[in-house]
């Protein structure tokens, strides 16, 4: 029964590219053969840039199905970033033995729950990356497509003392799903429930902490027919509502080459605990933007990877790794 939603998601994956490019040259990443406990059976890969900071940031990047940490190496853009400053990047990589089309199996409970499966796999490989690369436990990072953007979900609820932010890109709520079934309703049409009880499902991945939460950006294309747009609103309710905030964004901006509509949440000091990032008129993927400008970043010779705006950069930012917390936008 994993194979079968795995398959409907791998399905999208597998999409013809559209305004594909020549294959970026491979990027250089490292297999780690023993990271410590690996009770989801995961690879990981890193990358370190030539010139890796002291006491570095990590971010872990999380691939879609049927995709691999060098597929979402090569086409993300986010080594370009980790070159410019110097952070390192983790990529957990999900084996055909444990999904037939190589999701992340974030609706099975024996991998989304905080010490088990996967999402263990996936916390060790941060310990690992602080104890061999001497990274920052205070700068540790999440981001994902798809199957990976609903692990990124995963990571920030169960692990909320360990990620002080993430991008959830074409993903899912937290807890949105326990089996199969309820899978499919899940990427399309949607779950609705009301932001407490999502919130609830949050706090209940880790009972008894008491913040600080991460901050999440939301990315989301207007055009998915794979996981439904209406799911960058429940996410949004989810992580509003665990932050006490409500669910009226307090500034809107246009941001980037394609007018990517931004809404941002603040917090009490001023700062976002939550943004949404809707990208017009792309189907199902990571939005790139291929070029060498400072805005410009990725690839799209393979399926699932987007030319419309370089979401790498502007998750970056949101994560505060360029030496901001925020890229500037123009309000609207």
């Amino acid at each position: 029964m994993t194979a079968v939603v795995g398959l409907v998601v791998a399905g999208a994956v597998c999409a013809p590219a559209s305004g594909a490019q020549a294959a970026p040259t491979a990027v250089a990443l490292e297999k780690i053969g023993d990271f410590g406990a690996d009770p989801g059976s995961l690879n990981m890969y890193v990358y370190r840039p030539a010139t890796l900071s002291a006491s570095p940031a990590v971010v872990v990047a999380m691939h879609g199905c049927s995709q691999s940490a060098q597929i979402y190496a090569d086409n993300s853009g986010l080594v370009k970033f980790a070159d410019q400053h110097g952070f390192l990047l983790v990529f957990p990589e999900q084996t055909s033995a444990n999904n037939s089309s190589k999701c992340f199996n974030w609706f099975q409970p024996g991998d989304t729950r905080r010490g088990q499966g996967e999402a263990a796999s996936v916390r060790q490989m941060v310990a690992h990356a602080g104890s061999a690369y001497g990274a920052d436990p205070e700068r540790t990072y999440v981001t994902g497509l798809s199957a990976g953007g609903a692990m990124t979900s995963v990571m920030l609820a169960t692990y909320p003392d360990v990620f002080k932010a993430g991008a959830v890109v074409a993903g899912l709520p937290y807890d949105c799903a326990a089996d199969v079934v309820s899978a499919y309703s899940c990427m399309n049409p949607g779950v609705d429930r009301t932001p407490s009880t999502w919130a609830q499902g949050v706090r209940d991945a880790y009972p008894g902490y008491a913040g600080p939460w991460p901050r999440v950006a939301i990315w989301q294309g207007d055009s998915d027919p794979t996981v439904a747009k209406k799911n960058a609103d429940e996410l949004r309710d989810q992580w509003t509502a665990v932050h006490g905030l409500d669910q009226s964004p307090d500034r809107t901006s246009s941001i980037g080459p394609n007018s990517t509509r931004r809404e941002q949440y603040l917090g009490a000091d001023g700062s976002v605990g939550v943004e949404v990032d809707r990208v017009p008129a792309i189907a199902h993927g990571t939005p790139v933007d291929p070029g060498t400008g400072a805005q410009e970043c990725g690839a799209t010779g393979t399926a699932n990877f987007i030319d419309s705006i370089c979401s790498s950069y502007w998750i970056t930012g949101f994560f505060g790794l360029d030496g901001s917390n925020l890229r500037s936008a123009t309000t609207s």
